[in-house]
């Protein structure tokens, strides 16, 4: 990845603003896409080479990153990727399981046509993406399918609390590997959210995220580490 867009004119000894939030919106992409195994440390050399950035610039990326809990900072080990205890991972689902429910409530209210209309054209994506049987583009069919209600929620202080959460970076930690994917049931439950969001009934909508997401929670491993922390 390499986000070699020109630098605007800056004051001397001071980042650009475009390279900041670039190599900003680049690596946390990468974070959150999970492709990152939690506590691998990240190295300058590596990171100021894939987003052509200057080791200053990419050190005020790690702090804002860290300051969001992204990554932690810690003296002798570095920067590296965050993991979460079972405590921490159950309250960032927990508060999604809220946030989310909410976000799918507004969205069955305040979805346009057009907006509705893109949800089915991923739903679908979504179907073919099983039939075939490809669970990677499923995945990504998936993150904007919910991304896609986020936004015809039109509730901006939902939605900004929503971004703030970490739980793709708890999903990755705690996902099942052993598992088939998609999990059991969860193309129904999409389709139970759309119908809802299309039938213009929020309390349907609100019952189908919910039980969605807590369904997905449950299909993680956070009993399993649970029982092994305790041991």
């Amino acid at each position: 990845m390499n986000l070699s867009s020109h630098d605007q004119a800056v004051e001397p000894g001071k980042a650009s603003p475009t390279r900041h939030s670039q190599a900003y919106e680049g690596l946390r992409s990468l974070l959150l896409s999970g492709s990152i195994e939690p506590g691998t440390r990240l190295t300058e050399a590596e990171l100021t080479g894939m987003f052509n950035v200057s080791r200053s610039t990419l050190r005020a990326v790690l702090v804002q990153l860290a300051q969001e809990g992204y990554v932690t900072s810690e003296v002798n080990r570095g920067v590296r990727t965050r993991s979460f205890s079972v405590e921490e991972a159950l309250d960032i689902l927990e508060a999604r399981e809220t946030l989310e429910s909410a976000l799918a409530g507004k969205a069955a209210e305040r979805a346009t046509e057009e907006e509705i209309r893109e949800l089915r054209g991923t739903l679908e994506a979504m179907e073919d993406c099983k039939r075939r049987g490809d669970q990677a583009e499923y995945s990504r069919s998936n993150r904007r399918f919910h991304q896609q209600i986020k936004e015809a929620a039109h509730q901006q202080t939902l939605a900004r609390a929503y971004d703030t959460l970490l739980y793709p970076l708890v999903m990755r930690q705690y996902r099942n590997l052993s598992a088939h994917h998609p999990r059991a049931g969860s193309l129904e439950e999409h389709q139970a959210i759309l119908l809802a969001i299309v039938t213009r009934n929020p309390d349907a909508a609100v019952a189908a995220m919910r039980h969605h997401v807590a369904s997905a929670r449950r299909a993680l491993l956070l009993r399993h580490a649970a029982g092994n922390a305790a041991d």
